[in-house]
């Protein structure tokens, strides 16, 4: 028997309405990334950067960070890949809550997530003003493993999970779209799995 990497469990009626066209659920949580994971022993000089199109910009230290008020949302999730992951329970800062503290100027359309290794991910605001976005520090009640974003991942349920940048450090509201590093390189700008907006042009092209 062939080794099954995701662990999948058989697509049922009660996976309707749920699932995605061409996903495949799984019992696991795959690790794909770009580049290297790092290496947080010490969060002291972490920072979390706002700029952009906002009234306030700010940069808050984890401490700061981790006293925001905290929300829960349980939530379904798709990779690109074609797997998807049902009702994922993670803990954060709900992003609806968080735009109040940095007030995105009436002109903020779009968002660019920075992350490290250089990995920038782009979203619409209207997406990020979901109910089930975050800014997720824990999964399944406990500190997010270091291979899923430790300390703090940006999470987009509504679009393919390569928009929910791991190892986030910062948001910038733009007025116009700008391609992140996967989009650069071929991926769809929106990446909506309901409409299998899997790949788009490369900007290079």
């Amino acid at each position: 028997m062939a080794f099954d990497f995701f662990n999948r469990g058989r697509r049922t009626a009660e996976h309707e309405g749920r699932v995605p066209p061409g996903q495949v659920v799984t019992k696991k949580f795959p690790v794909l990334h770009y580049g290297s994971v790092p290496d947080y022993r010490d969060l002291a000089e972490w920072d979390f950067r706002v700029w952009g199109l906002v009234d306030n910009p700010i940069t808050l230290s984890w401490d700061e960070f981790a006293a925001l008020p905290r929300s829960e949302v349980t939530t379904d999730i798709h990779c690109v890949t074609r797997w998807s992951k049902l009702d994922t329970r993670w803990d954060g800062v709900a992003f609806k809550q968080f735009v109040d503290l940095v007030k995105p100027k009436p002109e903020a359309k779009f968002v660019l997530a920075h992350a490290e290794n250089n990995f920038t991910a782009n979203i619409p605001l209207e997406v990020l003003l979901d109910d089930d976005v975050m800014l997720a520090y824990q999964f399944d009640g406990k500190p997010l493993d270091p291979e899923h974003g430790y300390p703090l991942r940006l999470l987009v349920p509504k679009r393919y999970f390569w928009k929910s940048a791991k190892w986030l450090r910062g948001l910038e509201f733009l007025p116009e779209d700008r391609p992140g590093f996967w989009e650069d390189a071929g991926y769809h700008m929106n990446g909506d799995p309901w409409k299998e907006e899997r790949y788009g042009t490369p900007t290079w092209w």
